[in-house]
């Protein structure tokens, strides 16, 4: 029987208390991973990782969050994404919400994109192609 949405928000929200060492009521849908959280970049991997083991998937590098986008002038210009920058990432995070992005499109906003809710979406996604 395929698992509900709170059984894998549940499970989720285990592995980044584990990960990051915070709260479990630190850890909510709209919780930003690095902002709200404190991950760090090499807590991302970490994440990934304790993310297959529970959930029994594969995450393919740069697949959860895309990289080397900064280096990529027709997605990037002046530190802004480009409406051809945003139309890739919202081909490549479908489990992003962008509403709040979209008006701000900075690249240092681009971890606001990496929430709490967009891992349990792209988890129930996996789990629902296998």
């Amino acid at each position: 029987m395929p698992m509900s949405r709170d059984e894998i928000f549940k499970k989720v929200q285990e592995v980044l208390v584990d990960a990051l060492g915070v709260d479990e009521e630190e850890v909510t849908p709209t919780a930003v991973i690095k902002d709200d959280l404190g991950a760090e970049s090499i807590d991302f991997l970490d994440i990934m990782f304790r993310l297959e083991k529970a959930f029994g998937i594969k995450i393919p590098r740069g697949e959860m969050m895309p990289e080397n986008l900064a280096n990529d002038t027709k997605l990037v210009k002046d530190g802004m994404i480009t409406p051809t920058g945003i139309a890739e990432l919202k081909q490549r995070m479908p489990h992003s919400d962008f509403s709040t992005f979209e008006n701000d499109p900075k690249l240092d906003n681009m971890s606001k994109l990496f929430t709490v809710d967009a891992i349990v979406n792209y988890v129930q996604q996996k789990l629902a192609a296998v």
